[in-house]
């Protein structure tokens, strides 16, 4: 058993297996989840070279069952949880007038829903540790769009909003359980995700590590210094 463990979701790649990089740098064991397999094996093949305690398992944040099978598999490989990291998510850019409804059913799916019964499944766990150590921590990976709704990403924007609310809520329910619970709203990434920008070089943005130090800085934070979110933006970015 692991004296101290994680979950990473959307954890193969950017923000997601850069903050796993960090916590099993700090000693955590990492349960780390994507929904590719093989880009999966990759991710966590490249932690436990690196001789970090990395667990991989594959699960869609679409599907409850995998959803349900993740957090038991979890449970079962290292046996306590004091952070959760809801990092998988999914942005389709158009115009309203002119969106697929399977499109938006799977932005509800991943970015909501999914954050919504993850954390179901494992509050439990996270209660167990925050009565021991009175400092188990949920983070959710919202966006910027989730606070100034982004024209062409309107679903995207919606969801994210939801994330902060929800994380609101998350952190009145579990105040007295020692969980923390913070929403992350970065701008610009440099990850996949922002490929398809134009004008800002990936040098230019936010870098997955900018996220991970700040997990890190939410972990040695008092137990009476609750963060609900923290905002991520470049110079010169709206606020």
């Amino acid at each position: 058993m692991a004296d101290r463990a994680a979950l990473v979701t959307g954890g193969s790649s950017g923000i997601g297996l850069a903050i796993a990089r960090a916590l099993a740098e700090d000693g955590y064991g990492v349960t780390l989840s994507a929904r590719t397999p093989d880009k999966l094996e990759e991710a966590a093949k490249g932690l436990t070279d690196a001789g970090l305690d990395v667990h991989a398992v594959p699960a869609n944040m679409s599907e409850e069952d995998g959803i349900k099978s993740l957090a038991a598999a979890h449970q079962k490989h290292y046996g306590r949880l004091d952070v959760l990291v809801n990092n998988a998510g999914i942005g389709i850019g158009g115009e309203i007038a002119e969106a697929e409804t399977k499109k938006l059913d799977l932005q509800l799916e991943v970015n909501l829903r999914g954050v919504y019964l993850m954390s179901r499944e494992v509050i439990p766990a996270l209660k167990e540790a925050g009565r021991e150590t009175n400092k188990a921590l949920i983070v959710n990976i919202s966006s910027i769009a989730g606070k100034y709704g982004q024209p062409w990403l309107a679903a995207y924007s919606a969801t994210k909003a939801a994330v902060v609310a929800l994380s609101q809520a998350m952190q009145g329910e579990l105040a007295n359980d020692g969980v923390q619970v913070t929403a992350f709203c970065p701008g610009f990434v440099a990850t996949a995700m922002t490929d398809w920008v134009e004008g800002v070089a990936k040098e230019e943005m936010i870098q997955p590590e900018d996220l991970a130090e700040a997990v890190r800085f939410l972990l040695v934070t008092s137990p009476a210094c609750i963060v609900p979110e923290i905002q991520f933006v470049r110079p010169g970015d709206r606020m």
